[in-house]
């Protein structure tokens, strides 16, 4: 019936206004669609709330036509081309060359570290972070330290003034003398000028502030954030040239923009700071070229950013400290490397009906777990009390190697005895009390090894096929074992 009363109208419209008429009146009526600023997903009318990622007040309003026209792949002269700028023919796997992808360095190593060791030819990196955490500065010591290697760089600022930016460099005192500048906000013209200087690594500073005329809304928004970053990754495939685009990010610290904008990059990191605000943690969520989940650390210093080569001290602050129950240090693997932290659990009586449990840096329902395994399996009950765990310097740890010092730490302070603070703790719990491995368990050793360390307990399945000098190694099975080896 819809389908018939549509058909009519057309013709009505058509006979009314003349031959094509209905056409162009029924494009204007499907011109905009309603897309999700968090999901990407697509809607034919406003919703308050994404039925796709279910978040309030992110669907917004953008032009269909616009789309359609920056989805078209063109090349910068605007000759059809392919993703990589040339027509593209089927092959078979086997003959796709294998050959060493081309890096360029950034001479930070922390930085290469996280890339996958260094910039990749032709590649685009999205970096994110707060205000004030270091993005611009980052990037400028990046490209000063290229360009003492040979290698051509252009920065351009959407955001800041050459001139603001000048007097950045002379604060950290960085050599400048061949970093080239550009205060531009046009894709269109960015590529122009690209074209001309031939740079071998362009920074775009912001993607939210850059425009392209293939889409009429303001810059920031997300049809322009989405197709301002299409064109540069589609110019970066077809030149060969490596582009950094600084990226903003939301109060709940992910990245501003549509969520295609994650998909369209071949690495995104994020620059954080600690909650010591000296120290900045760089990590990689994606990462086309490296590893994801890779870690980099720099101390914020009025001469910039400087990389912190031993990050496990970073967060092993504990020279001065006197011994206290509850805190044990364990090891964790970030990206390709083990890295040391330290661990606090608080048991308290509870003065209310509902006793709390709160964590920071671990997950809270992982915490929970522990606590019923703790109870069901070491006779130890934590109904009555309030249970806090914290992960000391910020530092955000994600893998199930970290269940057994969890686990110490809350019996340590649940009995009031200190934990030496020459032992470590690394192990995953099974719901049954077992013991279970971990990966790169003879790497955490060594690593704990090299700061002095003097007893290890572990599980069973990681006991090392040769004895590390230095530390004394105690396998446990299970929980009851642990427990037993504490002391």
């Amino acid at each position: 019936m819809f389908c018939i009363i549509l058909h009519e109208v057309y013709n009505r419209t058509e006979s009314f206004l003349g031959k094509g008429a209905g056409e162009k009146n029924m494009a204007k009526k499907l011109a905009t669609a309603f897309v999700c600023t968090d999901c990407g997903a697509d809607f034919t009318k406003w919703l308050g709330q994404c039925s796709v990622c279910k978040e309030w007040n992110t669907v917004k309003e953008i032009r269909l036509e616009q789309r359609a026209l920056a989805s078209t792949p063109t090349a910068a002269s605007g000759t059809a081309a392919g993703y990589v700028g040339k027509k593209t023919t089927v092959q078979y796997l086997s003959e796709v060359d294998r050959s060493r992808v081309e890096r360029l360095s950034t001479g930070i190593v922390e930085f290469n570290r996280v890339l996958g060791q260094g910039i990749v030819c032709g590649s685009v990196v999205l970096i994110g972070g707060a205000p004030g955490a270091g993005k611009s500065t980052l990037l400028l010591q990046a490209l000063a330290n290229s360009t003492t290697m040979g290698v051509s760089v252009l920065y351009v600022s959407g955001e800041e003034s050459p001139q603001q930016i000048a007097d950045r460099a002379d604060r950290l005192g960085l050599p400048v003398a061949d970093i080239k500048m550009l205060a531009e906000t046009s894709v269109e013209e960015i590529c122009r000028v690209v074209d001309e200087e031939k740079p071998q690594i362009v920074v775009i500073d912001s993607i939210q502030v850059v425009h392209t005329i293939s889409s009429q809304s303001a810059p920031g928004s997300v049809s322009q954030v989405r197709e301002s970053a299409a064109k540069l990754t589609h110019y970066a495939k077809e030149t060969g040239t490596a582009i950094l685009m600084v990226g903003h990010v939301t109060k709940d610290q992910s990245l501003a923009g549509p969520m295609t904008l994650s998909h369209i990059v071949d690495a995104q990191v994020i620059l954080s700071s600690t909650d010591d605000t000296r120290y900045r943690i760089l990590r990689a969520d994606k990462n086309r070229f490296g590893s994801v989940g890779e870690l980099g650390f720099f101390a914020m210093t009025d001469r910039g950013l400087k990389e912190v080569r031993n990050p496990s001290a970073m967060f092993l602050s504990r020279s001065g400290a006197a011994p206290a129950s509850g805190s044990v240090v364990t090891v964790i693997w970030e990206g390709t490397r083990p890295l040391l932290v330290e661990i606090q659990a608080l048991v308290t009586e509870s003065q209310s009906g509902n006793p709390r449990r709160l964590s920071v840096g671990i997950d809270q329902n992982r915490v929970s777990m522990l606590l019923a395994v703790l109870a069901k399996h070491g006779g130890l009950s934590t109904a009555s009390d309030e249970v806090y765990v914290n992960v000391v310097g910020g530092i955000r740890v994600d893998e199930t190697s970290t269940d057994l010092a969890v686990m110490v730490g809350i019996v340590s302070s649940l009995q009031n005895k200190v934990i030496p603070h020459d032992a470590l703790f690394f192990g995953e719990i099974g719901l049954n009390g077992e013991i279970r491995p971990v990966a790169n368990g003879e790497a955490r050793l060594k690593e704990a090894a090299k700061h002095g360390f003097k007893k290890a307990v572990i599980p069973i399945a990681n006991s090392p096929q040769m004895s590390v000098a230095g530390i004394q190694v105690v396998t446990v099975g299970n929980l009851v074992q642990a427990l037993e080896a504490l002391y």
